[in-house]
């Protein structure tokens, strides 16, 4: 048990392999406008990072330490690169009024043809 679990837990090794894993990103950082760092599209093309520095860890975080520290090196990334990445709010506005009153008129229209043909071809069955 507590053996087994200090051969998983090996701290050292992730101390010695984030911080070159968290220079590597900064490296990779620079070839993106700091302008676009908010943009995940240009981020991922310009980049091509998915974190293989951090791959060695990331299905063997047995310990609450190792799970600490990966968890606050991206949290440090997070903060350095992407704290000022807010969602934009989109501001809606209503379409012209003869593109709404289409709009509305459309379906109004389609559902009374709709019950029509339905009354229509009912009296038909009753004839028949």
């Amino acid at each position: 048990g507590a053996r087994q679990q200090t051969e998983l837990c090996n701290e050292s090794l992730m101390l010695e392999k984030l911080p070159a894993c968290g220079k590597s990103f900064e490296e990779m950082m620079k070839k993106v406008d700091s302008k676009k760092w908010c943009n995940l599209t240009e981020f991922i093309i310009k980049t091509n990072y998915d974190f293989q520095s951090v791959s060695p860890f990331k299905h063997n975080l047995s310990s609450l330490w190792e799970r600490s520290l990966s968890k606050g090196f991206i949290t440090g990334i997070h903060k350095q690169f992407f704290s000022n990445c807010t969602s934009e709010k989109v501001h809606w506005e209503d379409p012209p009024d003869e593109i709404l009153i289409t709009l509305i008129l459309i379906p109004v229209m389609l559902t009374c043809a709709m019950i029509t043909l339905v009354v229509w071809c009912s009296k038909r069955s009753d004839i028949l």
